[in-house]
């Protein structure tokens, strides 16, 4: 049904009905400018009819608003708590709330349905809420390259990735910086020389050869020597050894 209420006031509706009690305009066409059915333009000429000065084309609510149970009040706080906790531990890789994983928690274990605004509103009514800061940039994902294989970047990163889990464990990836399409990525339990091979190994063998391939300079990728002391006197200066992964 339209909502008229939102397109005319109430005078303007009382003047419209009016011209066609009067015989001055045909039903057709007050429909067509009100944007109302047959029935529905029948049931407003009833209403004006009975009660002119009372009559109105304001939305009335007839049933209550919904109200959440306090069961699910109790559950979508006790998630948050949990998200939160993830949020404060540095060793998890987690930043910010995840509000549909709430979501699809409450429906599947808890057999709750619940909106996505409605988690977020108890949210941010409870303290569960990080707000977005523009400004500020965590991470530079400027794309530096025009095309598809022109650079890939190597990284690693160590973390516990699972809430389940004590230990640490390092996330090796391969980036196509232009795509973001990630040909490798691999969980280890210790960062090896060999590890790294492997990832060298599977993204070249499958995509074939980047023009770059970037790398930051840790021990493993490159061989850095550190400054001569009173006691020694280095050789060997940085990248004067290859090391195994180069």
């Amino acid at each position: 049904m339209p909502q008229v209420h939102k397109k005319f006031t109430d005078e303007q509706v009382k003047e419209l009905l009016e011209k066609y009690l009067k015989g001055e305009v045909e039903r057709k066409y007050l429909q067509e400018i009100i944007g109302i059915g047959k029935s529905r333009f029948f049931a407003l000429i009833r209403e004006y009819r009975n009660n002119p000065e009372k009559f109105t084309i304001q939305y009335k609510r007839t049933s209550k608003t919904h109200k959440l149970s306090p069961e699910i009040e109790k559950n979508i706080l006790k998630e948050l708590t949990k998200e939160k906790k993830l949020i404060l531990d540095d060793d998890m890789p987690i930043r910010k709330y995840n509000y549909s994983y709430i979501k699809d928690i409450l429906r599947d274990s808890y057999k709750q349905k619940v909106s996505l605004p409605t988690i977020i509103d108890r949210a941010k009514k409870n303290g569960f809420y990080i707000k977005k800061y523009k400004k500020e940039k965590f991470h530079d994902r400027e794309v530096l390259t025009n095309y598809i294989g022109e650079l890939i970047q190597h990284d690693s990163s160590l973390h516990r990735w699972s809430p389940y889990v004590q230990e640490k464990w390092s996330l090796i990836t391969s980036i196509d910086d232009y795509s973001r399409f990630m040909p490798y990525a691999t969980l280890v339990k210790t960062e090896t020389s060999i590890a790294h091979i492997r990832a060298i190994e599977s993204t070249f063998l499958n995509y074939g050869l980047p023009f770059s391939y970037y790398v930051d300079s840790h021990s493993i990728f490159r061989f850095v020597q550190s400054r001569d002391s009173l006691w020694r006197k280095h050789h060997l200066l940085t990248d004067d050894i290859n090391t195994q992964w180069k």
